[in-house]
Order: C-alpha cells, then sequence, then structure tokens
C-alpha cells in the first residue's frame, strides 16, 4: 500500500510539473496571437490607405500596358501558388488542411502549375501529394522575420529581372507566372483555423475596375501629384507587399490560435487527471489510516480480553478455596 501511495504521489508531482509548462506555453500561445493579430489589423488599415491611392490612379485613365487584358486566354501561362504552413509542433493538422485545401483548388484552376512552399513540413506534405514544388523559404520565427520573408518573395518570385523571370520571358509567354494565389490557414471565431485562398495575380481589368469604383471617403476628390506611372508602380509595389504580409501574419496568428487551443485542452485533461489521481491518493491514505487504526483497536481488545480472562480465572479459583 505505501508503494502505491508513493507511486501516486509522484504521479501528482508530474502532472503538476506537466501542467506548469503547459500554462507557460499558453501564455506564450496567448501573447504571440495578440501580437499578430495586432500585426494583422494595423495592416488592415494601411491596406486600405493604399487601395484608395490605387482608386485615385485608376479613376478616368485607360489601364496601363502591362496590365491583362480582359479578353487574355486562361490557359495561357503559369499558376502559382504560395502556401503557409508551421514548422513547429503542438498545431494539430495546421499543415494537412492547408496543403489539401491547396491541391484541391489548384486542380480545378488552369494552366501549368508552379508552388512555393514556407515552411519545410508542408513542403513535405506538398510533395507527397505529387504537387511541382518550386522552392522552399523558411517559416519566420517573429514579427521580425516577416518583412524579409516578404522581401524574398517578391524578389524571388514576382518581381521582373531576377533569373527566374527573366528565363521565363525567354522561353515564352507560356512559361509566363500570369496567375499566383496565396493559400494559408486563417483564424476563426468558431474554431481554430481555416483554410483560405487568396488570389494576388493578375492585375487585371478586373481587379483595377473595383479599385477605381471604391468610395473616397470624403468629399474633396483626390488629385495624383506628379508622375501617375511613377506613383502607379509605387502603390502596386506596396500593395503586393502588405498582401503577401497579411497572409504571412494571419498564418502565423491562426497557428498560435491552433496552439492556444491545444493548450487550452491539455490543461483542462491535466486538471480532470490531477482530480482523479487526488481522489484515488487520499482514498488509498484513508484506507490505510483505516486499516492501522482497526490493527491498533484490535490489539487493545486482545489486551483487554485477556487481563479480564485472568481476572475471572483467579476469582473462581478463590471462591473454590473458600468452599473448601
Amino acid at each position: 500500500m505505501s508503494d502505491t501511495l508513493a507511486n501516486l504521489r509522484q504521479k501528482i508531482d508530474r502532472a503538476r510539473e506537466l501542467g506548469s509548462v503547459v500554462s507557460t506555453m499558453k501564455a506564450l500561445a496567448t501573447a504571440n496571437l495578440v501580437q499578430y493579430e495586432k500585426s494583422a489589423r494595423s495592416l488592415d488599415d494601411y491596406y486600405r490607405v493604399v487601395q484608395l491611392g490605387l482608386s485615385v490612379c485608376f479613376r478616368g485613365r485607360t489601364p496601363p500596358a502591362t496590365m491583362a487584358a480582359p479578353g487574355a486566354k486562361e490557359h495561357a501561362g503559369v499558376t502559382g501558388a504560395i502556401v503557409f504552413g508551421s514548422d513547429q509542433g503542438l498545431v494539430g493538422q495546421f499543415n494537412d488542411v492547408v496543403a489539401d485545401y491547396a491541391g484541391d483548388t489548384l486542380a480545378s484552376l488552369p494552366g501549368r502549375k508552379k508552388v512555393w512552399a514556407i515552411g519545410e513540413r508542408v513542403h513535405d506534405r506538398l510533395g507527397d501529394m505529387q504537387l511541382p514544388l518550386n522552392g522552399r523559404f523558411d517559416v519566420p520565427l517573429s514579427i521580425k522575420g516577416i518583412t524579409p520573408l516578404v522581401g524574398e518573395l517578391l524578389l524571388r518570385i514576382m518581381v521582373p529581372g531576377t533569373l527566374e523571370s527573366v528565363a521565363q520571358h525567354k522561353n515564352g509567354p507560356e512559361n509566363r507566372l500570369e496567375r499566383l494565389y496565396l493559400f494559408y490557414n486563417r483564424s476563426d471565431p468558431g474554431m481554430a483555423y481555416e483554410p483560405v485562398a487568396e488570389r494576388l495575380l493578375p492585375l487585371d481589368e478586373t481587379w483595377r475596375r473595383s479599385l477605381a469604383e471604391l468610395p473616397w471617403p470624403s468629399k474633396n476628390l483626390p488629385e495624383v501629384a506628379g508622375d501617375v506611372a511613377s506613383t502607379l508602380q509605387a502603390l502596386v509595389r506596396e500593395y503586393l507587399f502588405v498582401s503577401l504580409f497579411r497572409a504571412c501574419a494571419g498564418s502565423m496568428a491562426s497557428e498560435n490560435a491552433s496552439r492556444l487551443t491545444a493548450m487550452e485542452r491539455a490543461e483542462r485533461n491535466i486538471d480532470e487527471l490531477l482530480e482523479d489521481l487526488q481522489k484515488t491518493f487520499y482514498r488509498q491514505r484513508q484506507s490505510k489510516i483505516d486499516e492501522e487504526l482497526f490493527d491498533v483497536i484490535a490489539g487493545v481488545e486482545a489486551l483487554t480480553g485477556g487481563q479480564a480472562g485472568k481476572r475471572r480465572e483467579y476469582r473462581q479459583a478463590r471462591a473454590e478455596r473458600t468452599k473448601e
């Protein structure tokens, strides 16, 4: 019994230590989640400003020559995809969900496919699905790491003048990146996250018209000061940068939301385990105490019972001598 109590006490101590670790990880996940959500919300305001700037550039003007024509062939060129995953643990099916969603969506899109993965684990998952992988990037470890990642994505995938872009133009329009989609998990109030797809390219007539029709927030209509073409080029760069940054920040926020959900579930399980262990410990300890008390009572009864028997024998012997 004493060995069982000792084992139970060890299990209780270990469960408490594990609960302390889980509480720490839960606090870290909460802090990271708040940080990424705050960053995403601040970018929403900036994204709106960029959209309004593009709207000013497009109003009453002909589409730039570099913009895709309305009747362009849908099958021409390459359909690219950037898939954001996670390389840290305790996120459940995070990578599987976004990879499966990207695979199903790409299967219904035209053109030859090229896929870039953000994270080694989602890269391996996409490879298992036989998707044409074209590169892998490391997942940022903090907010500060998102900007370098976005810059590298723009440089290697989207900005003309890189070795890859030159090779695409030399090989003909069928190898040019015509469509680009972002796939990532986004936080959802009803669950930890849900997979979403966001089309980033082409910057076509539909995109231009949707921006040109945005209502201006005041009665004072703006004008572009200086060269419209250079202003438009700068705003497009900001549009692409903010879109990629928001997707990465949203993915990392949902990752921490998933980890927070897992930690809350683990915390509840540990609390239930501790409650069961403590009940078992107290029950067995009380049983041990009762057993020792019964032994003491039995010993006292045996001792007092023996002395009473000797007194009866003495009285009987004395009574017999008196009769004689």
